[in-house]
């Protein structure tokens, strides 16, 4: 029986400590994720052993690239497994990000009782920091109640109105 060659030692790289110190560390894996890239490394570090005694150990750990990293000069990392984001869909390249469900209610002269207030898409700028946020059922309520609108700077208008006034609103001559 062959004996199976040792699999080769993941490449060195510099790793930022959260103090600022660097310590050489191993790139054992890279993925990519939304904004950013993510390394797995192994930092030298010491452990107690149960005996008592202390031995070296390596640390494994997933940090930001390229803000607690640095590549060691001379050094070729195209051997380190990588995991890249799927390129997006036509669709996705046409239409663009996808904004975040769901609406706020903006409450309005204090916010007391049931009253004037605007609702407003989860990211629309003027919608209030720290509101719940609304189902679609809950926000059709909300939109019912007198004295509240929708917001026309955000999507909210253009997404619950038709749902409000039906979607054959406009058609065979009817307003």
């Amino acid at each position: 029986m062959a004996d199976t060659p040792p699999e080769p030692e993941p490449p060195p790289i510099i790793v930022v400590l959260p103090d600022g110190q660097e310590v050489t560390g191993r790139l054992q894996e890279r993925q990519q994720v939304p904004g950013t890239w993510l390394y797995k490394v192994a930092v030298p570090a010491w452990q107690n052993t149960p005996s008592g005694q202390v031995e070296p150990a390596w640390y494994v750990v997933w940090v930001q690239a390229p803000d607690r990293v640095k590549p060691v000069p001379g050094v070729s990392y195209d051997g380190v497994p990588t995991t890249r984001l799927p390129p997006p869909t036509t669709a996705q390249q046409i239409l663009g990000e996808r904004r975040p469900s769901g609406w706020v209610l903006q409450k309005l002269d204090g916010g007391r009782g049931p009253g004037r207030g605007v609702i407003h898409a989860v990211d629309c700028e003027e919608a209030p920091t720290g509101a719940p946020k609304l189902t679609l059922d809950k926000a059709l309520d909300a939109a019912e109640q007198p004295g509240t609108r929708l917001c026309s700077l955000c999507s909210a208008a253009a997404e619950l109105d038709p749902v409000l006034k039906g979607f054959d609103h406009g058609f065979d001559g009817e307003e």
